[in-house]
């Protein structure tokens, strides 16, 4: 004799939400890869390029740039490998500190960044356009503690 499941389960509330931030998380990560692919960018070549950005002049080591990423990339040299042959970074050893190799942003990679904060902020204004700022707040702080309470 089979067991059947029943057609309309009921997740814990934990579950269901878990599930529903997962294709929200899908939903509008997808709008922002198809902003960017035309750019010859993923997500992930973007989030280097802002991160890098914001530690001008100084540049960071890998593992520093690893910390900051939204999304751990388990390749991280090899990424950085790409983006440098496209131009978009450039790499050097530390003189103090050989052991050390520094990444900065290029201006061209400033350039692309620059060309494309605009369209993003327009994206990201869209795709949240449909709820009060009051809602937007409360939201931002909730995934913010639930974020900081995955970090303990």
């Amino acid at each position: 004799m089979s067991r059947r499941h029943p057609a309309h389960t009921t997740l814990p509330v934990e579950d269901t939400i878990f599930i529903s931030l997962q294709k929200t998380a899908d939903s509008l990560g997808l709008e922002a890869e198809q902003l960017l692919k035309p750019h010859g960018l993923t997500g992930t070549h973007y989030n280097v390029l802002r991160i890098l950005r914001g530690a001008e002049p100084q540049g960071l080591a890998c593992r520093a740039i690893s910390e900051r990423m939204i999304s751990h990339d388990p390749d991280m040299t090899r990424l950085l490998d790409r983006m440098e042959k496209r131009g978009l970074i450039s790499r050097a050893r530390q003189t103090d500190d050989r052991r050390v190799i520094k990444t900065r942003i290029t201006p061209a990679g400033l350039a692309l960044l620059k060309s494309l904060d605009q369209p993003v902020r327009e994206l990201h204004k869209r795709q949240f356009q449909h709820l009060p700022a009051r809602r937007l707040k409360t939201l931002a702080q909730l995934l913010e503690e639930v974020r900081a309470r995955a970090r303990e």
